[in-house]
């Protein structure tokens, strides 16, 4: 076993790995075994499968993952806290200028100006405040978004059948990831109120511990949920529908058109600099597409009581397509690069390919007179 293997057995729980028929001896006898040399007839015969008597037998895991299996589904599961909690948690000063920029724009006019406006008042410490329910929100939303995803795409694709799952791959990838993102927003919005309003109202709270309970007192535990129809709406639904959908496009295309090499031989560490590289592109059009309503959540869970004609009102179109976008883009786009190569780096971790590449063609549908044929015999 080489080192990648031994840090890979130490560091994965059991339960990720299904049970094997193999089977290890590790008696005493054998160890002294190998330690001499010198007398041949000391070797384990064959007939016994190498296992000297007296030797205590344990079953060895396996070391690749059955796809779709319960396991798949849970190193997904896992992958997708890893992926989405740690890097939101990671960009946590850029979120909170870019919160307060959408909500107070006269005092925070620029992202230069908003980090300094935030050191002078709140110092460095004051650039991490929300990380608690940010790595909990996102790292909920990762496990149900990246676990829920890879079960749709597998059960969608199962229901239109090899031919059209081919054909339609791009509207299984859309359907897949919007199912998903449903359950993944309600494990996110209510860390995502009490970030917003931690972050945005200097005061409010020092962090989780004592700003969700304050702000359930003042709002209600309904109170929770009154960013999740902006979310399901437009922030993540065509948010995540996008980064999936456009991520798996991109990859297939960069190993078709700009990737001489098959992506079975490509490096490892080749395959996850595409997943980081295809991820950072469709950050850029998540960002895009979802910047609106992002402006419309940060507006409602910073306000008491407003409502989305409120935010449209004071914010106005202009300023829902564009206030805050700049800083957006980059923040977005590197987090979905490296959301997408901690993912796989994950799976690769774990035994399991990474995500995309080129689509196998469809199997063509039998002649009519072979299914014919095939149907008599």
């Amino acid at each position: 076993m080489d080192l990648y293997d031994k840090s890979r057995a130490s560091l994965l729980p059991s339960f990720l790995y299904s049970s094997s028929t193999a089977t290890r001896s590790v008696g005493l006898e054998r160890i002294l075994l190998s330690r001499s040399s010198s007398s041949p007839a000391a070797a384990p015969s064959p007939a016994s499968g190498g296992a000297p008597s007296g030797s205590f037998m344990i079953q060895a895991p396996k070391e690749k993952i059955e796809m779709y299996s319960p396991a798949f589904y849970a190193a997904c599961t896992a992958g997708g806290i890893a992926s989405c909690g740690l890097t939101h948690m990671a960009v946590t000063p850029l979120d909170l200028v870019k919160c307060n920029m959408q909500i107070d724009p006269a005092k925070y006019k620029s992202i230069t100006s908003g980090f300094g406006v935030l050191y002078k008042e709140q110092g460095v410490r004051g650039f991490f405040r929300g990380w608690v329910p940010t790595l909990l929100g996102y790292s909920a939303q990762g496990a149900c978004k990246f676990g829920f995803y890879e079960f749709f795409k597998k059960y969608y694709s199962d229901l239109a059948g090899p031919e059209y799952a081919a054909k339609y791959k791009t509207l299984i990838y859309l359907a897949g990831s919007a199912s998903a993102e449903v359950i993944a927003d309600v494990a996110l919005c209510p860390m995502e109120a009490v970030k917003v309003r931690v972050q945005t109202q200097p005061g409010f709270a020092r962090g989780l511990s004592d700003g969700f309970p304050k702000f359930v007192r003042s709002e209600g535990y309904l109170g929770l949920y009154k960013g999740l129809v902006p979310l399901w709406a437009v922030k993540f639904l065509v948010n995540t529908m996008m980064k999936f959908a456009s991520f798996e496009t991109i990859v297939e295309l960069l190993y078709k058109h700009a990737i001489p090499t098959p992506k079975e031989q490509c490096s490892k560490s080749f395959q996850l600099s595409v997943s980081f590289a295809g991820g950072y592109i469709a950050g850029v059009f998540c960002a895009i597409v979802s910047h609106p309503a992002d402006n419309l959540v940060s507006f409602l869970n910073n306000a008491k009581g407003a409502t989305v004609g409120d935010a449209v009102k004071k914010l106005g179109l202009w300023g829902l397509f564009t206030r805050g976008l700049p800083l957006r883009i980059v923040m977005i786009g590197t987090l979905t690069g490296a959301q997408w190569g901690i993912y796989d780096a994950f799976k690769v971790m774990v035994g399991l390919p990474t995500t995309g590449g080129i689509a196998p063609a469809a199997a063509p549908a039998p002649a009519p007179e072979l299914a014919q044929l095939k149907a008599s015999s």
